[in-house]
């Protein structure tokens, strides 16, 4: 476990002020209109947090189409201008929402696209980088891991304004399963999906509570006493769920546009919520010089310093594992040459 130094150290990370003279706080970009994208775009407007949105594609028809079509939907919830653009409009975004990238297919891991994607964002972030855009990257694409640390490193950007979507879909359905199982509502259960998004994530079950009250107590109370067998059940259904989507409907989109704007959500109103985004670590569990998913602060600058939760030693264990294995991909890509 780590010292209390080190976890006062980790929850105090610095980091940059976004200057929010220089964007507009009400205004959206959404790189990337395929499912993914045109899903989150549409969460977005149904939100109502922004005024302005645009939309790119590098098939500009597809973004023209997917802005009209959402369009067509805000006189059923607020004001909204919603238009197909360029690089050049989003210079003031405050969030730029990067989806762009290939599909996940049936029979592939998220890491196996990782060659074909990190090559499209070696197109899309040095246009980012230079408009010298001042607003947060959110990358949503996959593997989100791999490509968070390819644009932090890409853009120059400081890292707290580059986040991934990380685990927070993993984690939403992990509050989902263990409210099913438990007859209880999923927004009362506290527990966290950490480390890669993908085959090697971790669920902390360490950590996990019902409202305060120890998991396994709880499960008690309503009347599961095969605690190993139901937690190793739940995490491999959670681990798994999406490719059973992608086997069933070809793609997922539904969860991470809800992901997308829940992370919106907690930047524009600076609600400083702690979610399992995709960051930069820095010597955290003894982990270095990879992005993965660790709960953190979120609000109006990004990431805002991580927060150490508790982890046993097995957990441990495997979070450097899941670092490990995200570090050779690294290596054997060099996103950033």
């Amino acid at each position: 476990m780590e010292s209390n130094e080190l976890k006062k150290k980790n929850i105090q990370t610095s980091r940059e002020e976004i200057d929010y003279g220089s964007v507009n706080l009400r205004k959206v970009a959404v790189i990337g209109c395929g499912f993914v994208g045109s899903a989150s775009a549409f969460a977005l407007m149904q939100s109502g947090m922004f005024s302005e949105m645009v939309l790119i594609d590098a098939d500009h028809d597809k973004a023209e189409g997917e802005a009209l079509d959402i369009s067509h939907g805000t006189p059923f919830a607020r004001p909204m201008k919603i238009y197909a653009g360029g690089y050049d409009d989003i210079v003031d975004a405050s969030i730029i929402v990067i989806t762009a990238g290939a599909n996940q297919k049936p029979g592939e891991t998220r890491l196996d696209l990782v060659k074909k994607n990190i090559g499209i964002f070696k197109t899309i972030i040095p246009e980012i980088k230079k408009r010298d855009c001042k607003g947060i990257l959110l990358i949503v694409a996959n593997p989100v891991d791999i490509l968070t640390y390819t644009a932090v490193k890409l853009s120059g950007f400081p890292e707290n304004r580059v986040i991934g979507s990380g685990t927070v879909l993993d984690t939403a359905r992990l509050k989902e399963a263990l409210g099913s199982h438990l007859q209880v509502d999923s927004r009362s259960v506290h527990a966290f999906i950490i480390g890669e998004h993908g085959d090697s994530e971790i669920a902390a079950w360490s950590s996990a509570n019902v409202s305060g009250i120890d998991l396994n107590d709880f499960c008690e109370m309503r009347g599961h006493y095969n605690h190993h067998e139901a937690m190793e059940k739940i995490a491999n259904d959670v681990k798994n769920s999406a490719y059973e989507i992608i086997a069933k409907k070809h793609a997922t989109y539904y969860g991470i546009a809800m992901s997308v704007k829940r992370i919106c959500e907690a930047i524009v109103r600076d609600e400083k919520s702690i979610m399992p985004i995709s960051s930069m670590m820095h010597g955290e569990y003894g982990i270095e010089d990879v992005a993965l998913s660790m709960p953190a602060i979120v609000g109006k600058n990004g990431a805002q310093g991580k927060v150490p939760i508790s982890l046993n030693y097995d957990e441990i264990t495997k979070l450097q594992e899941s670092a490990k294995a995200l570090k050779k991909v690294i290596e054997d890509n060099k996103p950033f040459e």
